[in-house]
């Protein structure tokens, strides 16, 4: 054992395990944020395309996946007033919002939301639905974008 002087062999235990402690508390804060620090917002390569009436879902996920269920998402399309199509924070959907042809026709998943799953359902698709879409995740300070025509 480690003996520093003036600190006898309790002290020096109870030093030993303190920053034994403080070691392991700051390695386990640095991952958590070096996870959250290089996740990507992570949305699809190619046009989603949606018939009219149908759902479709606007995929976006986290990677590498971490839990975003207690975070912002918002989903806008920059071509609207108010541009959110789906903001969900603090654990819950800020239906009020929202850009009114789209209100009670979006949602996320709660289960999925905990796996980095970001995915926007939008149901009912209308002609008026084409456009650019944006998924950003202010915490991260991350987005993609896609875009969605209809047929």
């Amino acid at each position: 054992m480690l003996h520093l002087k003036g600190l006898g062999a309790i002290g020096a235990l109870v030093f030993h395990h303190t920053l034994v402690l403080v070691l392991l508390t700051r390695r386990c804060e640095g991952n958590s944020l070096m996870l959250l620090g290089e996740s990507q917002v992570i949305g699809p390569s190619q046009p989603i395309v949606a018939a009219v009436g149908d759902d479709v879902v606007l995929p976006c996920h986290l990677e590498p996946a971490v839990d975003a269920s207690s975070m912002t998402v918002e989903w806008t399309r920059p071509d609207l007033s108010p541009r959110f199509v789906h903001v969900w924070r603090d654990g819950v959907e800020l239906e009020n919002k929202k850009h009114p042809s789209y209100v009670g026709r979006t949602s996320v998943s709660v289960n999925k939301l905990k796996l980095g799953d970001v995915s926007l359902k939008l149901s009912r698709v209308k002609l008026s639905d084409e456009g650019t879409y944006r998924c950003f995740v202010p915490t991260l300070n991350r987005e993609s974008t896609l875009i969605c025509g209809t047929t």
